[in-house]
């Protein structure tokens, strides 16, 4: 089955499995590595990416779906060899540990800051509660999201 999107701004096309996934699209076909492939299941958030300005789980996603729809993923927070405030932030905080759950959880606070720029720590936790992490205890991850959120009132 042909699939063409539009992914990180360009129009890609490639012809895949009519039951491959979003995420098996992104990552192996399209070599977008960034988005990690770990329950398949839609409940740890590794594999999140903006599917029409929509925050979904890929993993959880047709790649037939996305056929002439938008998708962003951590690739696209970078941009012109600088990392995204978000980004910064975690490599500051150090909440990137073991990385797995990295990308997931660096999309979830971008979407989040996009949509709520000065969230309390209620809504910060309420907004990752999708997203798993076994290494950090979430401290300096919460302390990542305060500051990428000041860093992008500036």
């Amino acid at each position: 089955m042909l699939i063409k999107a539009r992914i990180n701004d360009e129009w890609r096309e490639a012809d895949v499995w009519p039951g491959a996934s979003l995420l098996f699209f992104l990552r192996e076909t399209l070599g977008l590595v960034g988005s990690k492939n770990a329950c398949e299941q839609g409940e740890c958030g590794s594999c999140s990416v903006w599917l029409d300005g929509e925050l979904v789980c890929s993993c959880l996603v047709l790649a037939a779906q996305a056929h002439g729809h938008e998708v962003r993923t951590v690739e696209a927070l970078a941009t012109d060899d600088r990392l995204h405030p978000v980004q910064e932030a975690f490599i500051q905080t150090g909440a990137v540990q073991c990385g797995f759950c990295t990308p997931g959880l660096i999309v979830a606070v971008a979407d989040l800051l996009e949509h709520d720029p000065r969230p309390s720590e209620t809504i910060i936790r309420e907004a990752l509660a999708g997203n798993l992490c076994r290494c950090t205890g979430y401290a300096k991850i919460i302390d990542a999201v305060k500051i990428a959120a000041g860093r992008m009132q500036k």
